[in-house]
C-alpha cells in the first residue's frame, strides 16, 4: 500500500512539474519575449479579409471579446482538421461562455480556399468556427502580423501542399496577445488557458 502511495505521489510530482513548466515558458518569465517572435496585439494590425458569409472583417471584429485564431487550409490533410476538432472540443468543455469567444480559422491557402470552399469546411466544425480569406498579399500582412509561418510544397502532377505554424493564438478581449497553444496540447491545459483569457472580459463586465 505504502509503494502504490509512493508511486501516485511521484506521479502527482511529475503532472505538477510538467504544468510548471509549461507555464514558465508559455505565460510565465520564461515565455519568448525576443521582439519578433510573439504575435502583435491586435491593435496593433492593420488588415482586411472576408468570412464565410462574405462579410469584410478586420481587427476590429476581434477586439472586444477574447479570440482564438488558427491559420490553416482546408486541403491539410491532418494537422488542421485535427486542431480544429481539438478546438470544438475547448468550446464544448467551455460551453455557454464560449459563445463570448471569437474562434477563427484563417487560409494559408487562398488560390484554393474561397469563400464558398470556407463556409462549407467551417460547417464540419463547432459553429463558433469561423472561416477567413483573402487575396494572397492579405493573407501574407496578416500572417506577418501574427508572426505565423508558411509556404508552399510543390508536389506531383501541378499538385501542392502548405507548411504553416500549427499552433493557436491566444488573445484578451483587448487584443493582447496571451499565448500560444500548442499543436495537440492536452486539453487539461488548454482550457485553463482560455478561460484565463476570457477572465479579463468578465471581470470588465462586472466592474
Amino acid at each position: 500500500m505504502m509503494r502504490v502511495a509512493k508511486i501516485a505521489a511521484i506521479g502527482a510530482t511529475a503532472v505538477f512539474a510538467a504544468l510548471f513548466v509549461g507555464w514558465w515558458q508559455v505565460d510565465g518569465p520564461g515565455a519568448d519575449s525576443a521582439p519578433g517572435k510573439r504575435s502583435l496585439p491586435l491593435t496593433a494590425m492593420e488588415f482586411s479579409l472576408t468570412d464565410q458569409d462574405g462579410r469584410d472583417v478586420g481587427p476590429e471584429t476581434l477586439i472586444g471579446e477574447p479570440s482564438l485564431v488558427f491559420f490553416g487550409f482546408t486541403y491539410c490533410p491532418d494537422v488542421c482538421p485535427t486542431t480544429l476538432s481539438d478546438i470544438s472540443g475547448w468550446l464544448d468543455e467551455i460551453g455557454p461562455d464560449a459563445e463570448d469567444l471569437n474562434t477563427v480559422f484563417i487560409t494559408v491557402d487562398p488560390d484554393r480556399d474561397t469563400v464558398e470552399t470556407m463556409a462549407e469546411y467551417v460547417s464540419y466544425f463547432h459553429p463558433q468556427i469561423q472561416g477567413w480569406t483573402g487575396l494572397p498579399d492579405q493573407i501574407a500582412a496578416i500572417a506577418d502580423s501574427f508572426r505565423a509561418t508558411y509556404e508552399k510544397v510543390e508536389g506531383e502532377n501541378g499538385e501542392y501542399t502548405m507548411n504553416h505554424t500549427a499552433g493557436v493564438f491566444l488573445f484578451d478581449a483587448t487584443g493582447r496577445f496571451v499565448t500560444t497553444i500548442d499543436y495537440h496540447e492536452p486539453r487539461e491545459f488548454a482550457v485553463p488557458k482560455i478561460r484565463r483569457a476570457m477572465q479579463n472580459r468578465t471581470e470588465r463586465a462586472e466592474s
